[in-house]
């Protein structure tokens, strides 16, 4: 007998926020990031250290504590809902991925929380192109949504057909 979808998708958040956290703390107290960037990984994946004040791409960056607590509730409160969304959740792709997603935001919350800002670590780069610097829980939130897309375009095909499979019922 396997987990419940529930149980999965609780599970899948609590193990990503344990490992975004563990990494977080292992890069700002043990390996000493700050003192040792950059660090490059391959020629196109450096190791930095950024502390990204805002949201995605440093948007609604927060600089005072009345933003911060702003964007703490915010989080906490968009958790909250894929919280619920991940309890009625039937299908295990569905759980996994909102999982991932909660998981991701409560280990970026959690830095908000503590640190004020969020702590962004890989620096992906080719050539003169720079993508934004992110972490773990970030790379969890957007395999996260790419579940949920795929669960949204691919499986509700497979499950319900498509538009011309579906025959019109009696009247």
């Amino acid at each position: 007998m396997g987990l419940s979808p529930r149980l999965l998708g609780f599970l899948v958040a609590a193990i990503t926020l344990v490992v975004d956290q563990g990494h977080k703390i292992w890069m700002l107290d043990v390996f000493d990031i700050a003192a040792r960037q950059p660090v490059a990984l391959t020629p196109f994946l450096d190791l930095v250290m950024a502390w990204n004040p805002g949201i995605s791409y440093s948007l609604l960056s927060a600089e005072t504590r009345e933003g911060r607590l702003a964007l703490l509730a915010l989080s906490l409160g968009a958790t909250l809902l894929l919280s619920v969304w991940l309890w009625r959740a039937p299908l295990k792709i569905t759980t996994v991925g909102l999982g991932l997603i909660v998981g991701g935001a409560l280990g970026n919350a959690y830095d908000r929380f503590a640190y004020g800002a969020v702590a962004d670590f890989f620096h992906f780069h080719v050539g003169g192109f720079h993508w934004y610097i992110f972490n773990i829980a970030d790379v969890a939130i957007v395999a996260g949504v790419g579940l949920l897309l795929y669960e949204s375009f691919f499986m509700a095909q497979k499950n319900t057909g498509t538009a011309q499979d579906v025959t019109p019922p009696p009247n």
